[in-house]
């Protein structure tokens, strides 16, 4: 490490140690609880990083588990109750859910290295401290988005190689939609057995004759993904199939023939393409609701809730961390742990479609 590296990193630990009233040594010798004021801040920070993150629910929690926090209000509450027959109101909680099973955090590490080469790369910059930060805090945002949309396990040692999407790190939001709530689902279409699933929608650039009619939609389930979505909106408890703030999150290889331009005209610029990174909305609605690509959704699906309705809660004073410079491996590491889960607070606010293929059903 160049000794002007050593000099700014040794001021970055300082400064971690400042922060959590601790002593340099202790940080660099010790695994350490991060200091609440300071959880805090790193948690709105690496909301900060993402348009996405900060649309949903990240929700501090005190117990390791327990019942769903109820952010949103999962049902109506106008009713009445005859009382002159004795019969008393009942006064229902609007927030609760029919999910028994609430929540539990999970350990989740957040491990990372950097070697010595780079950081000497950075030395020079006035704003090393915060760049060392952030580009972490940016990655475990990422992660975050990656783990609720692909999430299926939570490994008792994860395999990165194995599952790239860190399929193994948690239980998502979908799978937890396909496994406590699978009536909200949609996977199969009229035209598979049953054993080889898929659901066909033709191709919405063979339209004839200016009308919309298509080629395809005799050998298709449905004519155009937005028949498909209304189709899934059914699955929606009533009252909620109306709401305005319902989106409909598309996985981009279903729109990529019909938006191909748009697609690369989000990446022209480093701006559009952090943008494009985070929530693009499509120009066209899905059963009257806005469309989205959001990051790390499968590209096969389609999922129609709200974006307040995905939770990501995270247990207070369970962030622990242990700052370490190795020489042997001529690097710096940050061994670095949370405990967090992944909610769906309202099932009846979501429906999931799977297995999507665009074009007509092979012979």
């Amino acid at each position: 490490m160049h000794r002007d590296t050593r000099i700014a990193f040794a001021g970055y630990v300082s400064q971690i140690a400042l922060l959590n009233s601790l002593s340099v040594d202790d940080v660099k010798t010790t695994k350490f609880a991060v200091a609440p004021n300071v959880e805090q801040k790193l948690e709105e920070k690496i909301k900060e990083t993402s348009e996405f993150l900060q649309q949903i629910n990240i929700v501090p929690v005190v117990q390791q588990s327990g019942d769903k926090v109820g952010v949103t209000v999962t049902r109506p509450i106008a009713s009445r109750t005859n009382t002159a027959n004795g019969t008393e109101r009942n006064a229902a909680d609007p927030t609760d859910t029919t999910d028994e099973g609430g929540y539990f955090c999970k350990q989740t590490n957040f491990d990372h290295s950097i070697r010595y080469a780079k950081l000497d790369a950075w030395r020079h910059r006035p704003e090393f401290q915060t760049l060392l930060r952030d580009v972490i805090l940016k990655q475990q945002g990422r992660d975050r988005i990656m783990i609720g949309f692909n999430g299926t396990s939570a490994a008792a040692t994860t395999n990165v190689a194995n599952n790239p999407l860190l399929q193994d790190v948690n239980e998502g939001w979908l799978f937890k939609i396909e496994d406590r709530a699978p009536d909200r689902v949609l996977d199969d279409g009229a035209l598979t057995d049953g054993v080889d699933k898929a659901i066909y929608v033709a191709s919405e650039v063979e339209v004839v004759d200016g009308e919309g009619s298509n080629a395809d939609t005799a050998e298709a389930d449905y004519a155009n993904l937005d028949a498909l979505a209304f189709d899934a909106l059914d699955l929606l408890d009533p009252w909620h199939r109306s709401d305005t703030d319902l989106v409909v999150i598309v996985g981009w290889s279903l729109v990529k023939d019909k938006y191909l331009n748009l697609l690369q005209g989000a990446s022209n610029t480093a701006t559009e393409n952090e943008a494009a990174h985070r929530i693009l909305t499509l120009p066209k609605q899905m059963a009257g609701k806005r469309a989205i690509i959001v990051p790390f959704f499968p590209e096969d699906a389609i999922l129609i809730t709200s974006l307040d309705n995905l939770s990501i809660y995270w247990q207070e004073e369970t962030r622990r961390r242990q700052l370490l410079d190795e020489p042997k491996l001529d690097r710096i590491a940050n061994y670095e742990s949370v405990n967090e889960d992944y909610v769906v607070e309202d099932y009846g606010r979501c429906a999931l479609v799977k297995n999507i293929k665009m074009g007509k059903k092979p012979a």
